[in-house]
């Protein structure tokens, strides 16, 4: 299919116009290139659907308010400077802090001039930032969330961040052929050097390259994944997009050629988000919870919709859970409360369930 191009400024000398264009969820919106480090660079075709998924869920898994204050330093070429830094902050309304070319002192200003609220940066640069022996003449306290990936953060980095700023490094992890993420670690709970969780409607598997059988925690294998932020295939290349896919239980998922593994580490919020499934339940809270054999197990903390209270126990929402989850997921205990602690936002504290857990369980 024929390109014509005409440089702007001849468009504006000779007074043209572009032509209205009604364009629907399905067609084509931006292809991003691969990096090209494992052969030729490839453009990604990506639809308005796969680009708006990302634009929404981004923001809405990190919990990006309207009056936020994004720091962009990534590029906008890239996935992530356009999704997470450009396209999301647009979505909510957020403010936009443009840093065209890495500086560590520039970034601290803006920061400290603008009361910057959140950024993403890659992990060389928040090495760079906490190296800086000026980083203490700054003002960096309006930074709420950091987040990045593209490489593992390193626990001395880490650590060092958390001293220094008072703040968690959230990773995660996506590509070009995903238009940014597919996994994100909670943001109230992140773990280090971990790539997070799958976000919103994604299928993530681990399976072994070679016969594509899922395996278990802690094998390594290659990851894959389905969901609507995957791409429609490589531009041109109808051959390199064959090879990109496989078809698993009807589902076509990308293989990323990224290698990783599970482990059987229970995240909260992923069991959280599989209970509201049940209709009885309003609001849920996983803590964790004094096992006499396993010195730790899952426990939910239940608000129930009015019409079923007094009409379902907390055993029957262990069972519940026990058949809709992984055993090691599913909470072996339940409490039922009248409401949630929450925080002037409307967060849920779940330290302060937490630290109440010990005394519960002794009382």
């Amino acid at each position: 299919q024929a390109m014509h191009l005409t440089y702007l400024p001849d468009a504006l000398v000779a007074g043209l116009r572009p032509a209205p264009i009604a364009a629907g969820p399905d067609d084509l919106a931006v292809m991003p290139y691969t990096s090209g480090t494992t052969g030729h660079p490839k453009g990604c075709m990506h639809t308005h659907r796969s680009v708006m998924y990302n634009t929404v869920a981004g923001p809405q898994w990190l919990g990006t308010p309207q009056d936020a204050v994004s720091l962009v330093v990534l590029p906008l070429f890239h996935v992530t400077g356009m999704q997470n830094g450009m396209n999301g902050s647009l979505y909510v309304g957020a403010t936009i802090v443009l840093l065209p070319r890495w500086d560590r002192d520039a970034a601290a200003q803006l920061i400290q001039r603008y009361r910057v609220t959140g950024t993403q940066m890659i992990v060389t640069m928040v090495v760079d930032l906490l190296s800086n022996p000026r980083l203490a003449e700054y003002d960096l306290s309006s930074i709420s969330r950091l987040s990045g990936g593209g490489a593992a953060m390193p626990e001395a980095v880490a650590t060092r961040l958390k001293e220094l700023c008072q703040l968690d490094y959230i990773e995660g992890y996506g590509m070009s052929e995903t238009m940014a993420p597919t996994h994100i670690n909670p943001p109230e709970r992140p773990m280090k050097q971990c790539l997070g969780i799958p976000i919103f409607d994604v299928n993530a598997r681990v399976v072994d390259p070679a016969t594509l059988a899922e395996l278990p925690p802690g094998e390594v294998g290659e990851i894959i994944v389905h969901g609507p932020q995957v791409m429609q295939g490589y531009w041109g290349q109808p051959q390199a997009t064959e090879a990109a896919f496989v078809t698993l239980d009807g589902k076509r998922f990308l293989r990323t050629g990224d290698l990783a593994r599970t482990d059987e580490q229970v995240w909260p919020a992923e069991v959280e988000a599989l209970m509201y499934a049940h209709p009885a339940i309003q609001e849920v809270c996983v803590i964790a919870a004094r096992d006499e054999r396993r010195g730790e197990t899952v426990k939910a903390v239940v608000v129930l919709r009015d019409a079923f209270r007094g009409q379902v126990s907390e055993q029957e929402i262990v069972d519940w859970a026990h058949g809709h989850m992984a055993a090691y997921k599913s909470p072996r205990l339940v409490s039922f409360v009248d409401s949630l602690p929450k925080s002037g936002t409307g967060k849920v504290q779940w330290r302060a369930l937490q630290e109440q857990e010990p005394a519960r369980t002794a009382g």
